[in-house]
């Protein structure tokens, strides 16, 4: 799995297979996508467009809560497929637990099933917390990666910590936050200028250097080609420490108890 991925929300078909098509020419290889962007058409457009050969792509897709059943799991691997027009799909999630219908479980173990025919290489999870893996724990079930809110303002340590005791990989959406106020933050801009580079570099480093995968949505050709190019950023062990000394209450934070499609 690439260490660093395009997300395509809000795209829709058109700026997907723009957006899409443009990022592989840069160099991304790992695409998020999903159900409910509506864009996977697109996306899988912009792929077929680029040249890029299959086998060097990783496409991940999401799958909403009318899906929640063993057959179910089927039936939405079958129709993301379908739209993006490929033969397989290398990380198929499940985008959110919706624990009001008590489902997500038999989700799961429909992705067991879809992971067995071949369809997918690997599944996973999407704003699942600790409660609701541990569920899946229990039935020995384990999936290899969980898609999370996570930025220096959202640290997330014990579901972290959680995803690293069973060997979890950590994806993240909205890695430079939901609005830009964290890329104004004096802490990062100061980071930033020391390094000569942009304050949403210091951040995506930020994640990798832990070995998240951050998955940021750009339009722009020119912050779509920032954002890939950060691995030459060097965050010393105490701009970490300063970094992840950011972490804040956040009472608008959507809540996958009470939130989820």
């Amino acid at each position: 799995m690439p260490l660093l991925g395009l997300g395509t929300w809000p795209m829709n078909d058109v700026e997907a297979a723009v957006g899409v098509e443009a990022a592989l020419s840069m160099g991304y290889r790992l695409i998020d996508t999903a159900e409910n962007y509506e864009n996977e058409r697109g996306v899988g457009e912009g792929i077929r467009k680029s040249g890029i050969s299959r086998d060097e792509i990783f496409i991940t897709t999401k799958f909403n809560r009318k899906w929640h059943s063993i057959e179910g799991a089927r039936a939405a691997c079958e129709a993301s497929l379908e739209r993006l027009n490929v033969d397989y799909i290398d990380l198929l999630l499940i985008h959110w637990p919706n624990p009001d219908q008590d489902r997500y479980v038999e989700a799961f173990q429909g992705l067991t099933r879809v992971l067995e025919a071949g369809l997918v290489r690997a599944i996973g999870t999407s704003n699942f917390k600790s409660a609701h893996l541990q569920r899946l724990f229990e039935l020995g079930l384990v999936a290899h990666v969980n898609q999370i809110q996570l930025d220096p303002y959202h640290l997330r340590n014990d579901l972290v910590a959680l995803h690293r005791s069973r060997g979890i990989v950590t994806e993240t959406w909205s890695p430079l936050g939901r609005a830009s106020h964290m890329l104004a933050d004096p802490v990062i801009i100061a980071i930033a200028e020391r390094h000569g580079c942009t304050a949403a570099q210091v951040v995506l480093r930020w994640h990798t250097k832990q070995n998240f995968i951050p998955t940021p949505r750009s339009f722009n050709p020119q912050r779509m080609m920032e954002n890939l190019d950060i691995f030459n950023i060097f965050l010393s062990d105490e701009e970490m420490r300063i970094l992840g000394g950011l972490d804040r209450p956040d009472p608008d934070m959507f809540d996958a108890d009470q939130f989820g499609h």
